[in-house]
């Protein structure tokens, strides 16, 4: 803790002080590990549900329950640990998320009815530790308050683009580590760690040293205020820091959070989140009628290769190529390669299809952080970080489940088109940030 400490004293004044300097080495490694309950909950539950109730029907509804339940109670989470800090906050969803994880396993394998794992599904969702938004608003903070003010835009897109990159690698790994202890172990294995994960990593990420990072009091400033684009990513640059680990004592209104500024990003992730939800189970009906359903998460698995790839690329992209800029573009690529997918006719034009879609995600989701971070209302900046993570796992319930009843009503075509669906909604939205943003 002193040395974290001392590190975090000398970037405040060394020019050429890092992130990883204020950070410490031990930070990314721990935050990146402990994402990985939350990316295998989903997956988990679907695997456990089928196999112990013997009901695709009940795992899709108990899968979906668990991303309701984030998207509702996780903004809430994210505001009270605005106002009460991380820390308290982190450790108590640990704690209750790795009881609620263990009390699932043994409910599907008991005589409880139905409805009961659909109540505890919900609750999993809801107490999910919010890990990557915490993670990108410490960071933030870090970056507001001990880096040199001119180095700050150019270091947040990186951040950003590593945050963004690191949420993809996890999405990739967490399905398929679920895949590997299932196949080895059982069912209830990957649910059984998952909750040690929680009870381990998250722990250990509350009670690292960044979880008292000042907030900076403009991080960002109201919402209601227009700024340039260019200058999105580099608001707040003289930031005011508040008590450690805690919000700032003047904290904006709530109202401000539903500012259209604000609520364009998410309509924006709602459209990531779709795209994700029927890309996954389009790609189950496509195998599914080749006999290997099981083969669903190696095609998935190239959309996130090409996200990756093109999420790490935005920290060397030009700061005149604007942020409102690179959303639209990013998003016309997502939807051409949406529309490629759609109109595949063999296995290798479909992984072209997804490819190009990846390269579309990763821009999009680098950019609406970075602009999220700048437009979030003064001492609300977890909330919107929050609000944003919630919205892709709300677009993900609702498409795979839609998608998935279109595969049974009216055939793999149909499922195929539901992409270009979310890339359109993805698009609408860029054009209309475009619109709500200043030159």
């Amino acid at each position: 803790m002193t040395t974290l400490t001392e590190s975090r004293d000398r970037a405040t004044t060394d020019p050429r002080a890092t992130l990883l300097d204020a950070a410490g080495r031990t930070y990314f490694p721990l935050a990146f590990v402990a994402r990985l309950p939350f990316a295998m909950m989903v997956v988990g539950v679907l695997t456990l549900v089928v196999a112990g109730r013997d009901s695709l029907t009940l795992g899709g509804a108990t899968s979906g329950m668990v991303g309701l339940g984030g998207a509702a109670i996780g903004p809430l989470i994210g505001a009270w640990a605005d106002r009460a800090g991380q820390r308290r906050v982190l450790l108590v969803t640990a704690a209750v998320n790795s009881l609620l994880l263990l009390a699932l396993t043994a409910a599907v394998y008991s005589a409880v009815p139905d409805a009961v794992v659909l109540a505890i599904a919900f609750a999993i969702g809801a107490s999910a530790p919010q890990v990557a938004p915490m993670s990108r608003s410490r960071l933030v903070g870090l970056i507001h308050t001990r880096l040199p003010a001119a180095r700050r835009p150019a270091t947040l897109s990186r951040t950003m683009s590593y945050e963004s990159a690191a949420d993809e690698i996890v999405f990739v790994v967490g399905p398929f580590v679920v895949g590997l202890l299932a196949a080895a172990f059982g069912p209830a294995a990957p649910m059984l760690a998952a909750a040690a994960l929680t009870a381990l990593a998250v722990v250990a990420f509350a009670l690292h040293a960044t979880a008292r990072t000042p907030v900076a009091a403009a991080h960002g400033t109201s919402g209601t205020t227009a700024a340039p684009a260019a200058g999105d990513a580099a608001r707040a640059t003289h930031a005011t820091p508040s008590a450690p680990g805690r919000a700032p004592r003047t904290q904006a209104p709530a109202r401000e959070l539903w500012h259209r500024r604000v609520l364009v990003l998410v309509a924006g992730f709602v459209g990531i989140g779709l795209f994700f939800g029927a890309t996954l189970t389009a790609m189950s009906a496509v195998t599914g009628d080749a006999g290997h359903s099981e083969r669903a998460g190696l095609l998935y698995g190239f959309m996130g290769i090409g996200s990756v790839v093109s999420a790490l690329a935005v920290s060397v992209l030009p700061t005149r190529f604007s942020l409102r800029a690179r959303w639209l573009t990013a998003a016309v690529v997502q939807l051409a390669g949406a529309v490629v997918i759609w109109t595949a006719g063999s296995t290798a034009v479909l992984i072209v299809g997804l490819l190009v879609a990846g390269l579309g995600i990763g821009p999009s989701l680098v950019t609406i952080y970075s602009l999220g971070s700048a437009r979030s209302p003064r001492g609300r900046g977890t909330t919107v970080m929050t609000m944003l993570g919630s919205s892709v796992i709300l677009g993900q319930s609702v498409a795979s489940a839609g998608t998935g009843f279109l595969a049974d009503a009216a055939g793999t075509g149909a499922a195929l088109a539901m992409p270009a669906v979310a890339g359109t909604v993805i698009l609408g939205a860029a054009v209309g940030n475009w619109r709500l943003t200043d030159r």
